[in-house]
């Protein structure tokens, strides 16, 4: 569910040759297939009953401080936002770090939080207030997305960008050191039997524990709504009466919810990417990259790419390379290309459109032909792993914040969960895996909030792409029907984010729902 502000285009300075509905094409199942699951019947409540509870242990996380002076939540509302001069991108805007509690059911205790922003100020009159902005995750930092925002015809705003708790430059979530990091991503995530199981659940247990060591209580509080909580404290620090958000992907999560904790409070608020907030489990974010790996390979064949001369042909190429590599990794500069590794390669060029497929049709290319650099380096770009075996926070705040939203049916419940995605991704879903990461995680998750509608907000303007890869269309047009005021902006193409993605019509129909108001109705853009 992440947006990547360009995906792919700065990765690599290479030469790149090129190369619906499914065509009926579905992977074999495993050679050793692990035990039947029933898929029959109710799959009970999600009550999380793997997850252990260990002791949190006292560790100091960088930008747990003290709270301001004062009382309650008064004394975090009433703090000065002292913005600063921060270079981004080569570009001068302003920063600032303010403070939040670390547990907002309990606003008068001893500690705090920092939360990183960042402001493009507003070059035209008159002004009309502040547009925050969140690209998504969860885990992504939202200062870079507020110095990237396409804002022409945006100019009386303000635009913001924080980190959310747990990320970037705000108080981050830490996990294991780089050499574990790589031992869990090089691992099979999609285990083919009792053995590769039992070794994915370890993996996901020792992952977990080294969050818990590093992040302590953290790991407690960085659950959407406390999110939600921060960004109210940013809206009044910032003087607006009324919140004007635009998020992407898991930005919608937020916005929606801050909408519905909310309502009288609202202004703008645009959700581009539109997340699941049914809680159905209807529709597979493996579904959706499914439907872009298989226009990726109707693009390919047209294109004459050496992949194959037909859709079915270069889905099998595809497909081959991954079960190969399950079987012999490819060795790179003293790593390896494992299958997990060119599953993620390839999702990471799902993200985007025909830009980022030739960089995917080369990569797939020369890991067939025994060279797995490439792919490798869009495996790390997504992973946010540097060149010198470093990790950035990305993927640790991904898993820490998703596990605490949500509650699972434990270890069986993550199998039965793969099986049922599998049935219903039939070409990435088997490689996806089972989620055993949260099944294990070391702390509970939050109490399941109520459904999101937004009763009594004003129109809210809900995007989707028709070709998304990481959140299905059929998502944005459940959350337009379920907010309360949602009006759904539809784009008829590939990539996942439509707005600043080439689209005039899509942008302009932002623009104007900041400027003039709301769309009387659904729209659709080609």
């Amino acid at each position: 569910m992440r947006r990547w502000f360009p995906i792919l285009s700065v990765l690599f300075a290479l030469t790149l040759s090129g190369c619906a509905a499914f065509p009926g094409w579905v992977r074999p199942a495993p050679s050793s297939p692990l035990p039947s699951i029933d898929l029959s019947g109710d799959p009970g409540p999600r009550t999380s009953p793997d997850r252990p509870t260990p002791a949190v242990p006292a560790t100091h996380v960088k930008g747990i401080t003290s709270p301001p002076p004062g009382e309650g939540i008064e004394r975090y509302a009433q703090q000065n936002v002292n913005w600063l001069p921060c270079r981004v991108r080569e570009s001068v805007h302003e920063c600032a770090d303010v403070l939040a509690p670390l547990d907002w059911s309990a606003p008068d205790g001893d500690t705090a939080l920092t939360l990183r922003l960042l402001r493009v100020p507003a070059t035209k009159q008159p002004r009309l207030g502040t547009i925050f902005v969140n690209p998504g995750g969860p885990g992504e930092p939202g200062t870079g997305l507020a110095a990237g925002f396409a804002r022409e015809g945006l100019e009386q705003y303000d635009i913001v960008g924080w980190d959310p708790r747990g990320t970037g430059e705000s108080t981050p979530v830490i996990c294991a050191p780089g050499p574990q990091m790589d031992e869990f991503f090089d691992s099979d995530a999609s285990p083919d039997d009792e053995a590769e199981r039992q070794e994915a659940i370890r993996l996901s247990r020792e992952f977990g524990q080294a969050c818990l060591d590093r992040s302590g209580r953290l790991l407690q509080h960085i659950s959407t709504l406390d999110t939600v909580a921060d960004l109210d404290l940013l809206r009044q620090l910032v003087g607006d009466e009324k919140l004007n958000f635009f998020g992407y992907s898991y930005g919608t999560d937020i916005g929606s919810r801050y909408a519905h904790e909310h309502p009288d409070k609202v202004g703008r608020i645009a959700l581009d990417s539109a997340v699941d907030i049914t809680g159905s489990e209807e529709v597979f974010q493996a579904t959706g990259f499914d439907r872009a790996l298989t226009n990726f390979a109707t693009w390919c064949s047209e294109q004459k790419c050496a992949l194959g001369s037909d859709t079915d042909q270069v889905l099998k190429a595809v497909t081959d390379l991954f079960d190969r590599l399950d079987e012999r990794p490819l060795t790179v500069r003293g790593r390896q290309l494992t299958q997990s590794q060119a599953v993620t390669g390839t999702v990471v060029a799902l993200y985007g459109a025909e830009e980022e497929w030739r960089l995917l049709s080369n990569a797939l290319q020369r890991a067939r032909s025994g060279d797995g650099r490439l792919l490798l380096q869009m495996a790390d770009f997504y992973n946010a792993r540097a060149d010198d075996g470093t990790y950035d926070a990305r993927l640790s705040a991904f898993t820490a914040i998703r596990c605490l939203d949500e509650g699972d049916r434990g270890i069986a419940g993550a199998d039965r969960a793969a099986a049922i995605q599998n049935e219903k991704a039939p070409i990435m879903g088997p490689y996806f895996g089972p989620d055993y990461l949260c099944s294990v995680w070391p702390v509970r998750p939050v109490p399941a909030p109520e459904p999101v509608t937004a009763k009594g907000a004003p129109p809210i303007l809900v995007i989707g792409t028709t070709g998304d890869s990481a959140t299905p269309y059929e998502h944005a047009q459940t959350m337009a029907r379920q907010l309360d005021s949602g009006v759904l902006l539809t784009f008829d193409g590939p990539g996942h984010g439509a707005y600043g993605g080439g689209s005039a019509c899509i942008d302009a129909a932002v623009v104007r729902y900041f400027t003039e108001g709301p769309p009387t109705g659904a729209e659709t853009c080609t």
